[in-house]
């Protein structure tokens, strides 16, 4: 890769291009972390396991509260029973349609075209086929107004087991939307963010057909760009029309061949598919583990490439902010810690956690009030905090510079739609507080506040709930698959829209049902959609978990962790 803030110190002064992106120690050795012994934190038997963070650590300036409960013993068996139900039915409807019994209504090839290469995967469509066919109406429903705290959806039926659907043409009012990324409330049709984007629609039009490079830069793209530079406290920062391109077009310009991506297990399909573009060498570490974190980095320093054994050109560490499956929060302050120490690179994912974290609504780097020159890429959405699309990448100016001459989304995408911008701008000034105004920070408040309450309320019904304490992304544990689609109908009933997820987006085992928390939610609404939640859960016996939770416990990654010595 050519010259970037990654061949940059961190203080910006330009310092020795070296392989593998470790700068030589004067001794000519690597310096490495020391593991002090760790505190075993005891605790009942039964009782819930909890991460926690002291106060006055060096690293951790606050609480750090996660949670993961074991899945029952009892509840696993029943659902690999349940998986293993289906398939066998599955086997045996396969066998029907193949004998023309039974119906197939799934793409295949034709009768004259079967001495052909395959189009279609058979076996890859089983799944599609058999489970996801019985639970496809819990997915793709349409709506018919703002995806707001409330919504409304029109009504469909399916006369052929969900293979296809008809509209009845009722509307079903008022639902209570706990389903879309709507964190700060900005996804709304009145306010300031709706009429500045109608001013700017009837002055610029919807579409700017062209390209940035081209004739497609509008003053509104530059003003937005020097506004989420000034918002995310870095040096520049540049806008994309699409969120997961953000990702999967930039990190091949940042990343190839001769270096190392360290990427998390958990993350985003956009960042997985970017790393597998980039020709790097991929390797993967436990989810939030920093042990495997800094085992892969050691062995990567000490091995090098494989057969060849020469240093890495680059070694880039690949995390997300919320990761919006779990409802967990990076631990960035060890990342950044582990990135300093071994003179990797940092590209950080803020997706879900921008507008959504922090006191400022700046993200995870404010919610661990670090410093953001300690991110060499950060990475962010427009589709979630902001009520608009696209996405972002902000770092130091020459990072910027290269991406806008290298990064295929730059060079070949469409310009961001001006209306779009226009709301991205105000809603960012509202955050900002920007003209004197308060209704940011009320919301970023108002959230935090939410997201506490809707989760305490939740654990306190006795359901398993997956994530830290402050994230908005709230995973409630289902497990068996009847019981994805019968929560997600059971719910609609009472009028309340949720998303649930199940195998291959979750591990067998852990099918879920995951709440997007809003500040546009009231008390009343929160209140309403747990009573429901309750009422649904004593229905199919949901409420999994008999334990409780300890926050006194600590961390075994405490301030005294970091040592440096000379291997």
């Amino acid at each position: 890769m050519t010259e970037s803030p990654a061949t940059k110190s961190v203080n910006g002064d330009v310092c020795q291009r070296v392989k593998n992106g470790l700068k030589p120690e004067r001794n000519g050795l690597l310096r490495t972390l020391h593991h002090r012994s760790e505190r075993q934190a005891k605790h009942q038997p039964g009782e819930e396991e909890v991460h926690a963070v002291p106060h006055h650590g060096v690293l951790y300036k606050r609480p750090f509260i996660e949670s993961f409960e074991e899945t029952p013993m009892l509840v696993a068996v029943l659902t690999y029973m349940g998986y293993g139900i289906l398939t066998i039915f599955g086997y045996l409807r396969d066998f029907l349609r193949q004998w023309k019994i039974e119906r197939c209504h799934i793409a295949r090839e034709k009768e004259e075209q079967k001495d052909f290469v395959p189009l279609y995967q058979d076996f890859e469509n089983f799944y599609t086929r058999n489970l996801y066919m019985r639970i496809r109406d819990n997915w793709n429903r349409p709506i018919c107004s703002v995806p707001g705290a409330k919504m409304d959806l029109m009504e469909r039926t399916s006369l052929d087991y969900n293979w296809t659907f008809e509209y009845t043409g009722r509307v079903v009012h008022d639902v209570i939307n706990l389903g879309s990324y709507n964190y700060l409330g900005f996804a709304e049709n009145t306010g300031p963010c709706a009429d500045s984007a109608a001013e700017v629609t009837v002055k610029y039009g919807v579409g700017v057909a062209s390209t940035r490079q081209e004739i497609g830069n509008l003053d509104r793209h530059e003003e937005m760009e020097k506004l989420v530079a000034e918002f995310l406290g870095v040096e520049s920062a540049m806008a994309f029309g699409m969120g997961f391109a953000t990702n999967s077009m930039n990190i091949p310009a940042l990343a190839g061949k001769g270096c190392l991506i360290l990427s998390d297990e958990l993350n985003h399909a956009s960042l997985v598919l970017g790393a597998r573009l980039s020709g790097s060498i991929i390797r993967v570490f436990k989810h939030n583990n920093m042990q495997s974190l800094e085992k892969l980095l050691r062995e990567a320093i000490v091995h090098g490439q494989p057969r060849t054994h020469r240093p890495w050109k680059k070694i880039l560490i690949v995390v997300e902010g919320i990761y919006s499956m779990e409802g967990s929060i990076v631990r960035l302050p060890e990342v950044i810690a582990l990135k300093k120490r071994y003179r990797a690179y940092l590209y950080l994912d803020e997706a879900h956690s921008i507008g959504a974290l922090g006191p400022r609504g700046r993200g995870v780097v404010d919610y661990f009030d670090l410093d953001p020159c300690d991110v060499d890429v950060m990475m962010g959405t427009f589709t979630k905090s902001f009520g608009a699309a696209g996405g972002y990448i902000a770092g130091k100016r020459e990072l910027i510079e290269y991406l806008r001459s290298h990064s295929h989304s730059a060079v070949y995408a469409a310009s961001m739609s001006p209306p779009v911008v226009e709301q991205i701008i105000t809603s960012m000034k509202c955050i900002m507080g920007k003209g004197g105004t308060t209704l940011g920070f009320e919301r970023v408040q108002q959230l935090a506040e939410n997201t506490v309450y809707f989760r305490k309320r939740l654990r306190e019904m006795g359901f398993i709930i997956y994530g830290n304490e402050d994230s908005p992304v709230v995973p409630m544990m289902l497990y068996m698959p009847a019981k994805i689609g019968a929560f997600g109908r059971e719910m609609l009933k009472r009028n309340i829209g949720v998303v649930v997820v199940g195998f291959p987006a979750t591990p067998i085992i852990e099918s879920r049902a995951r709440f997007c928390i809003s500040a546009a939610h009231t008390k009343g609404m929160l209140d309403r959609a747990l009573s429901v939640i309750s009422e649904v859960g004593d229905l199919l016996q949901l409420k999994y978990s008999r334990l409780r939770i300890h926050p006194s416990l600590e961390r075994p990654f405490d301030d005294n962790v970091y040592e440096e010595i000379d291997d």
